[in-house]
């Protein structure tokens, strides 16, 4: 049976697409935005995450893990981290909620489960499921599955995606996918590679390509301070994505702060607060953006 490693799924989604969605989060990413609000989504195994705001210091974890990966430090704990397997044994005594296990296996068919339990939402409002991240395309054969199975139950399927893949990735999902949301940071390469650690060449190029296919298509652009908050950056993206007819509208995403903590949690350094956009950009940027493309 396939199976996938997911790190949550949300029920009544109204931003991953259109009409009242599920969105399913897959674990592994092969970008490392420097601004990224899922940073529990980089890596592909079980994570743990310790918020140390929430430890009471009770102890009850470093006497619970068999890895004596955690060690009491004054009145709250520290993890080696190269010692923890996110076996869970320390958060099952954790009664404040401090410890938690991100990621678990789960069944296509369990997935498929949860997203049918919404099913008259979907038909109700044109929505339906979204396969987000992380990048999901990376677990193309769970993904494969999964998108199978819900076009057999009628299910409208969005793939959220960077776009960092093999472009035989795409190919394999094409026949079942209904709508294609693709980030796009910048144009810049340099710029792309300094804040994601990955050239950007094979995700222009995949979107030509996606284009051809007849799909259709949704451009995503975070919009990241000290990044991208540029006429120039904004507008290039604008006029890139406008030549390309499956094209069917080009969204901002601002800079979101959620995910400082759970990098704190995670032993990551924060995303810089000085990623953050006001209200007043975002307008600006958003007219810049429907006076280039237009459609």
């Amino acid at each position: 049976m396939e199976k996938g490693v997911i790190f949550d799924v949300q029920r009544g989604s109204f931003v991953d697409g259109p009409g009242i969605r599920t969105t399913v989060f897959f674990k592994g990413c092969n970008l490392r935005c420097q601004w990224c609000h899922n940073p529990e989504s980089w890596r592909s195994e079980k994570e743990l995450l310790y918020y140390q705001n929430k430890c009471t210091g009770c102890h009850q974890c470093v006497k619970a893990c068999p890895q004596n990966a955690v060690k009491p430090a004054g009145p709250r704990v520290i993890t080696d981290r190269s010692r923890c397997t996110a076996c869970g044994r320390c958060t099952e005594g954790c009664l404040a909620a401090a410890r938690s296990i991100c990621g678990r296996e789960y069944a296509a068919d369990e997935v498929v489960s949860i997203v049918l339990q919404d099913a008259d939402f979907y038909r109700s409002s044109g929505g339906g499921v979204t396969f987000s991240g992380g990048e999901c395309l990376l677990q193309i054969d769970f993904l494969d599955r999964l998108c199978r199975l819900c076009k057999k139950h009628h299910i409208h399927v969005a793939i959220d995606t960077a776009g960092n893949v093999d472009w035989n990735h795409f190919v394999r999902i094409l026949p079942y996918a209904d709508v294609f949301l693709y980030d796009i940071k910048t144009m810049d390469e340099a710029k792309h590679r300094s804040m994601t650690g990955v050239s950007n060449r094979l995700i222009l190029q995949n979107i030509q390509k996606l284009n051809e296919s007849g799909k259709d298509i949704i451009v995503r652009i975070p919009l990241i301070g000290g990044f991208n908050d540029t006429e120039a950056d904004i507008s290039a993206i604008a006029e890139f994505v406008t030549a390309f007819s499956q094209v069917k509208r080009v969204e901002l995403l601002p800079f979101h702060p959620m995910g400082q903590n759970k990098a704190l949690a995670l032993g990551y350094p924060p995303a810089s607060s000085a990623f953050k956009v006001d209200a007043d950009e975002t307008t600006h940027f958003t007219a810049l953006i429907n006076r280039i493309f237009i459609k």
